[in-house]
């Protein structure tokens, strides 16, 4: 499926979902071009209005590893700052949650196609890592509270998880394999202060469009009339070891 942007994607497969149909999604990529020997890829116009504060973040963001080319900047009136800059669309992927969170919701980011231009070279993805469930049933919050320290979790208590399927981010670069269904071992020892009740922090609810660009090229999303999960794509532990020997 071709498409432009996670957006019009996302349109398409919400409307899918909503007459039942169910899909899993791997991560979107960018369509290419050969010319005279050369790798071409779609370069768009981003033009960004944001308050002056935040000016700084927005073209460190786009002009480092997204490779970006600033072309304009000018002041736009009333304290804000009016960017315009060349983006390779491989960099804009997954960007535009990061761009909100930078401007702490009061940017305005507006994209068209500008032309083709000579592959940029690498664009890093996604730097955290993943917990990535081995058990089969329901998830536990005494469980999802011990691994709080862990990550963030993308899941609550009494959610129904599988082996492979991916229950929250990592606080480290590496992928690790964790069990949501463990519970608290009880005894006839009761103490204060050991038995307090378990308080979660809130998990992180994706959209069907965040989700899509939140995956890596080995992850999918499941999408299901009832939910929106992320999972690996080979749900064996053992299958993954292989399939990342073998790339």
């Amino acid at each position: 499926m071709a498409g432009r942007g996670e957006l019009q994607m996302g349109v398409l497969i919400e409307n899918m979902r909503r007459e039942g149909f169910e899909l899993s999604i791997s991560r979107p990529q960018v369509l290419f071009r050969e010319e005279n020997g050369q790798r071409l890829e779609p370069i768009e116009e981003v033009t960004i209005d944001v308050d002056d504060e935040y000016s700084g973040a927005v073209i460190e963001k786009i002009t480092g590893a997204r490779k970006g080319e600033l072309v304009e900047m000018r002041p736009a009136g009333a304290g804000k700052t009016r960017i315009i800059a060349h983006v390779p669309s491989r960099g804009l992927i997954g960007y535009h949650g990061e761009f909100l969170t930078d401007t702490r919701g009061t940017g305005v980011l507006n994209r068209v196609f500008h032309g083709w231009a000579p592959h940029k070279g690498p664009i890093p993805g996604r730097r955290a890592g993943v917990l990535i469930s081995m058990e089969n049933g329901q998830a536990v919050a005494y469980a999802l509270w011990n691994l709080e320290e862990r990550g963030r979790m993308f899941i609550g208590p009494q959610t129904d998880v599988y082996q492979g399927m991916i229950i929250g981010e990592h606080s480290r670069e590496n992928d690790l394999e964790v069990n949501p269904l463990k519970g608290k071992k009880l005894t006839n020892v009761r103490a204060s202060g050991s038995d307090d009740a378990v308080r979660l922090t809130p998990h992180v609810q994706f959209s069907l469009e965040e989700a899509i660009a939140y995956i890596d090229d080995d992850e999918l999303v499941e999408v299901t009339p009832n939910a929106i999960r992320l999972r690996k794509r080979y749900l064996d532990p053992h299958e993954r070891k292989r399939m990342a020997k073998s790339t």
